[in-house]
Order: C-alpha cells, then sequence, then structure tokens
C-alpha cells in the first residue's frame, strides 16, 4: 500500500504520532493528498452539492465555498461568486 504513497517518511511520521499501522497511515495519507489534488472546479461541484443537501441556500453557499477555496493547500486564484456559479451551474 506505501508503494502509491510518494512520500514514505509522512506516512512514517502519521504511523508514529497516531500509533496507527504503516498501512492505515497510508490510507490516510493518500486520502488527504487525493482530497488537496481534486482541480477546484470538481471542490467547487462537489461542495456545492454537499452544503445544498444540508439545506443551505445559494446566498450562503458561495461565499463560503470563496473562503474554503482560499485556505486550500494550493489555493486557487480567487474566484467571484459569477465564476463559481458559471462552474456550478455552467
Amino acid at each position: 500500500m506505501m508503494s502509491s504513497v510518494e512520500d514514505a517518511d509522512i506516512v512514517e511520521q502519521v504511523a508514529l504520532s497516531t500509533g496507527l499501522s504503516t498501512a492505515i497511515a497510508a490510507r490516510v495519507v493518500e486520502d488527504v493528498l487525493a482530497y488537496y489534488r481534486q482541480p477546484a472546479e470538481q471542490f467547487v461541484r462537489s461542495r456545492h452539492a454537499q452544503l445544498q443537501a444540508e439545506g443551505r441556500k445559494n446566498p450562503e453557499i458561495f461565499p463560503q465555498i470563496a473562503g474554503e477555496l482560499s485556505r486550500r493547500l494550493v489555493a486557487p486564484p480567487d474566484l467571484s461568486e459569477r465564476q463559481l456559479r458559471r462552474i456550478v451551474y455552467g
């Protein structure tokens, strides 16, 4: 399982700091890396769907997504509410 994780040092650190097995730590690291590798457009669409499923409305959703995008590990350029709407609705 560790062979697909790019940095074995990260897996080792997670395993040591959490007490997880190396296999479980590798899976956790892979999940985190996959989350941050997700293209901005995919993140916007999936996050919009999650927030709508919670019963939130667009006037609340789009500012929240914009804030979340700015805090991502590698943040995309700032996107306006209009740009976010175009990603979601085309």
